[in-house]
Formats: structure tokens, sequence, C-alpha cells
């Protein structure tokens, strides 16, 4: 087997899945992609990744691409870790049920805001712009409401990789008008996932210093 290659841009989407890997201490290389000179949309990494995104993940030769799904395909390839509930039991449902909210609900409405311009055009910047940022913090509401009533975690009292991708997307928020941590439980959340070894050490190894 050779060692799986992470594609990666830092600050990016693929930052949650370098920060797995670490949590895990798999063995990876990393292959960084300067987004400034367009490396995501040269012809050799659009042959692994049409999309032209990160994180592309390349284990044995086959490329897995979207972050949530090379999440879950992480924690099932690593059971020692604990990091994904009882295939078949309620909480893998659960498991499953917010990591497609986090994918197909809250993901698409930061593309909306990131990217307003190109979805909506010039005219309607400030709508679209506007929508995004209701759906976003509807969707933070509702992941409080969830964490009050039923955490520590999103999945209870265990810590699944639904809780990394939670917070790599609590983080995008930090510039928006209301900051995901502006709910104090959410605060609270990712002050504890902050903590963990690997989240700093992936922080070291990106360069990063924000949301600290």
């Amino acid at each position: 087997m050779s060692t799986p290659t992470l594609f990666y841009s830092p600050s990016t989407a693929s930052l949650v899945v370098h920060w797995l890997l670490i949590e895990l201490d798999a063995p990876h290389q990393l292959h960084e992609l300067d987004f400034d000179k367009g490396d995501q949309k040269a012809p050799e990494y659009l042959k692994l990744n049409p999309a032209g995104r990160v994180p592309a993940l390349v284990v044995d030769g086959q490329v897995i691409t979207e972050a949530a799904a090379i999440l879950l395909h992480l924690a099932d390839t690593h059971p020692q870790a604990k990091l994904a509930p009882t295939p078949g039991s309620i909480d893998r449902a659960h498991y499953y049920q917010w990591m497609f909210f986090l994918a197909n609900s809250l993901q698409p409405a930061y593309r909306q805001w990131f990217y307003d311009d190109q979805s909506a055009g010039e005219a309607h910047y400030d709508i679209s712009r506007d929508q995004a940022r209701q759906r976003i913090e509807g969707a933070w509401q509702r992941v409080a409401d969830h964490l009050q009533a039923n955490g520590p975690f999103m999945i209870g009292e265990q810590l699944t990789v639904v809780d990394f991708m939670t917070t790599m997307l609590m983080r995008w928020s930090r510039n928006m008008p209301r900051p995901s941590d502006s709910w104090p439980v959410l605060k609270a959340y990712a002050d504890r996932m902050k903590q963990r070894p690997a989240f700093k050490e992936v922080y070291a190894r990106e360069g990063l210093t924000d949301w600290m």
C-alpha cells in the first residue's frame, strides 16, 4: 500500500481532512495547491478532481473527493479511533443525518455568502447575501439547540467526525456579522474542539493564527 496523499490548500475545506489525519496519526503525504496561481484548475489536478476544488485524497491510486465523504471513509477505516457510531444503530443514522445537513444545507449557504456575485449577479448581490446569511444563522441556531439538548457532542456523548466537520464550518463564519461562536453553547463546543492537540498541530502546519 502506498501512503495516502492529501491535495490541500491552507484554510480551505481541506483543513478538516488534514486535521483528522493528524488526529488519527495516519501516515500521509501533503500536496499543496496554490489557489492564487490557479493550481486547482490545472489540467493535472482536474484529472483527479474535475470540480477543481479541495480536498482530494488519493489512496492506493484511487481518488476520494468531498470533505464529508473523506471523513466518513477515514472513520470507517480507522475503527480503533471510535469516531463513528456502530453501523445499524440509531446513533449511526443521526451521524449520517448531521453530516448530510452540514454538507447539503450549511456548505451551500456559505458558498452563496462567499460567492454571491457568481450565483446571483451584481443586480441581486444584496438580496442573495442576505438570504445566505439567514440560512447560515438559521442552521447554527438549529445546531445550537441540538447541542443544548443532546450534547456535549453532535452525537451525544461520542466524539465523531461530524464534530470535526462542524468545527471547521464554525470557523468559516468567523468574519461574518454574527459568527457561529456568538451562541454561547457553540462557543463552548468549539473551545473544547480547539483544545485538541491535533487542532493546534494542523494550525501550525498550515500557518494559521486566526480563530484560536
